[in-house]
Order: structure tokens, then sequence, then C-alpha cells
């Protein structure tokens, strides 16, 4: 049974409204949910019974949402660095997972990619990857919020043989979970060059039947853009449109070359896009154009992409270089301020994921998905703005307590084993396990 709690920060910082940050004020938890936001006197006096949690230099806000990763790839940090993205996939990791990927290297890596991102604040993630089932089992294992997506390729793998046999198992995974309250899903086929105009046209159909987001990469590389105009005859997003894609459910993850007809597009049609500003660095994918984005008024979201390509499941590094590029791009230091970059990385992320109305922000009604942030210490003094410092200054190394439906998971930066069997328990040892295998197949 969840204890009732009343949670006492320095600073709540609510995400809405834009720029809020309440002092003195009280957080109250009840049945996994948040019951109340109060100032501090009247909390004490309103629940005098709740379980008091004091966080006297913290600042409290809404469980990060991670809305693009591949959490198994956990497993492959560092496998194969320094790639444009095409050689990477091509050379590097599709072949790997050709031999490796298994349900049990699904389910090892995502453990390791929940603990992970527990640790940095992470209470919802948002995954493509073969498996699905494995990553649902280890997220649930880790007491995280899930988006798992109904992956598409139109190449067999050790998990589809086809477009309609993937389709068949994600929509079956879905039907048999639907229904729990930490788990939702995403149509999502992997990418333009990797998806057939037949299956996108299914997984259009299927969306508006479903009900649920259409998750899928796009606009990442130029050379996804020439392929797309060799091929096609068209960009790839004016495609998508063609082929029914293009709405409010769409989530465009990347979008780093964008016309301005294309970004109004986007905008016109309630789309989402999903900032992964370290995983275009390293693979040299580009410069996003984040500010006419947000300036369009499409909902921007943030994830940090796999562990293979970034090398870190880490939001607040997230944050603090998207928050970064967009100036520096843009040339106007007013480009995302921190209030937007921290909404990116909640309430943004949730709204990409249809789940705005329970999570990422914190508003009672709303589910107790929150993370406890340490503003102290040399690095963190003073503090002016708990909104900036959480954006430039803090680090997920601060943070210290996460709950996931009011369910306790760090505390003071270590995890609670609240199930029988801890789920993390020998992690570095399957890891080192895996890393030996995928050395002796890969030759790496």
């Amino acid at each position: 049974m969840l204890q009732n709690s009343l949670l006492s920060p320095r600073w709540v910082v609510p995400v809405e409204p834009a720029g809020a940050v309440l002092e003195d004020h009280c957080v109250a938890l009840r049945d996994g949910a948040i019951e109340a936001v109060l100032p501090r006197a009247e909390a004490v006096a309103r629940f005098p019974a709740y379980a008091r949690i004091e966080l006297h230099e913290h600042a409290l806000i809404p469980g990060l949402v991670n809305a693009h990763t591949h959490a198994a790839m956990s497993l492959m940090r560092g496998l194969a660095d320094d790639l444009p993205l095409m050689r990477w996939l091509e050379e590097h990791i599709w072949p790997a997972e050709m031999k490796h990927v298994s349900p049990e290297f699904v389910k090892d890596g995502s453990l390791l990619a929940c603990a992970e991102m527990l640790r940095g604040g992470v209470t919802c993630f948002n995954d493509m990857y073969f498996f699905p089932a494995a990553t649902l089992e280890a997220a649930l294992e880790a007491g995280m919020r899930v988006s798992l997506g109904m992956i598409v390729f139109e190449f067999a793998s050790a998990y589809g043989s086809d477009p309609d046999d993937y389709l068949a198992k994600g929509l079956a995974l879905r039907d048999r979970w639907r229904e729990h309250p930490l788990v939702s899903f995403c149509l999502a086929p992997h990418a333009p060059y990797s998806v057939s105009d037949d299956s996108f046209r299914k997984i259009a159909t299927l969306a508006g039947e479903v009900d649920v987001p259409v998750h899928v990469h796009l606009h990442e590389t130029t050379d996804e853009i020439a392929r797309s105009l060799a091929e096609h005859g068209v960009r790839p997003l004016e495609r998508l449109q063609r082929l029914g894609l293009l709405g409010p459910g769409l989530i465009a993850v990347h979008a780093v070359h964008l016309s301005e007809a294309e970004i109004a597009m986007l905008a016109q049609h309630g789309a989402s896009v999903v900032h992964c500003p370290s995983s275009n660095l390293k693979l040299a994918s580009g410069f996003a154009p984040v500010a006419r984005m947000a300036a369009a008024g499409i909902n921007m979201a943030i994830g940090t992409d796999g562990a293979a390509s970034n090398n870190r499941l880490d939001m607040f590094e997230e944050m603090r270089l998207a928050a970064l590029l967009a100036k520096a791009v843009a040339g106007d230091a007013g480009a995302m301020p921190a209030h937007a970059a921290l909404r990116a990385a909640t309430l943004g992320g949730a709204a990409a994921l249809g789940l705005q109305a329970r999570i990422g922000s914190i508003a009672p009604g709303k589910a107790a998905d929150l993370a406890a942030v340490r503003l102290s210490g040399p690095e963190l003094l003073p503090c002016y703005d708990p909104i900036s410092h959480l954006v430039y200054a803090a680090g997920r190394q601060h943070v210290s307590d996460v709950w996931v439906a009011g369910r306790h998971l760090l505390r003071g930066g270590e995890f609670v084993d609240l199930t029988p069997r801890f789920p993390f328990k020998d992690l570095d040892s399957r890891s080192k396990m895996w890393q030996n295998s995928l050395r002796m197949r890969t030759g790496s």
C-alpha cells in the first residue's frame, strides 16, 4: 500500500504556469496521485497524519520525460563511436543487432537504462526497439512509466519477419497491457528510409483506429532527405503528409533539417517534435531550428536517443544543450529560456505522448511522478532562480529522490527495493557478460 506523504521542498517548480516557482509550499501525495499543492502552514494543518518528507535544499519538479530513446542499446554504449549516422547503422549497429538482439538482451539493456534514467530524475521514457515486451517487463520491474513503440521495419530481424509481423506483435502486446496505469503505446515506424509507402499507409489507418501517436525518426540528416528525393520525388515530411501521417499524433524525432514551409506544416497539423541535441551533435546530423519551431507553436519535447549514439541517458545534459544550442543557432540569447527547456523535458514530452492530463506538471489530480533536485553545494551557490539552476547549473548527480505514481523509487540517491526481487541486482555482472559476448560476435 502506498504511504500518504507530504513533501516539503524549498521550492516547488510546477512547470505550469510557465516560470512559476512556489516557495514555502508542500505537495500532498495520496494513493499515487498529487492531492494538493498548498502553502506549508496550511498543508501541515490539513494533513497532520501524512508522513512528512523534508527537502530543505531541494527543488521539486515533475519527473522528466525522455521522449525518445532505445533503452536496450545501453548495452552498445561506445560500441561504434565517431561515425556518421548511416555508416554507424549499416556497418555496425544493424549487423550487431542481427547477430545478437534477443528478449534477454533487451531486458538486461533496458534495466540498465532504467537504472541510469531513474538516478537522473527520469520517470517516463518513450522507447523504440525490438522485443518491446522485454522492455515493458524491465520498466515495470523498475517501477517506471513507459511508452512502448510498436516498431516497424521492412527488413526481417530476430523479432519480426516483415512489416505485418511487426505490427501484429505490437498490437497484440498493446491489447494485453493497454489498461496498465504505467504503460502506453505508440506506433513506431523506424524512419522514412526503412519503411515503405504500403507500411506507412497501414500505420496511418491503424493510428486512427487505435488512437495512439506515431513515433518516427524524421528529417534527421541531409542524406535522409536526398534519398527520399531520389526514391520518392519529395522530401520525407511531404511523403508522410501524402500518406496520411501528418496530424496531432505525429511525433517527429530529430527534425533537424526543416524549411520554413515544413515548420509551418508541422505547426498547422499540431505535430510534436522531439529534440535530441547530444545525438544530433555526436552523429554530426546538424543543428535543429528549435527557436523557429517553438515560435511557430510546435510542441517541443526532449529525448536522449539511445546510449549507443549519445552516450548518456542524461536529461539534464539534454536540457542544457537544448537551451544553449537554440540561442546559438537563432543568434538570440532569449531563445529557449530555461523555463521552456524544463517544459520540453517534462510537459512537452507528456503532451507528445498524449499523457499531459496525467503527468508532466505538478498539479492536483495528476500522477505523483516527481523528482527532488538538491540545489546546494559550491557549484550551485548562490541560487537566484531555481529554474535557471535546474537547466544551466545542476546535473543528474543532484537528483536525490524520485517518485513514480507515488512510489518512492530513489531515496537519498539510493534505490529503494520495493519488489520481491530487486530489479537491479547483478546488473554490473550481466552488463559485462553482454559486453564480452558482443566483443566476440562483432570483433570490436
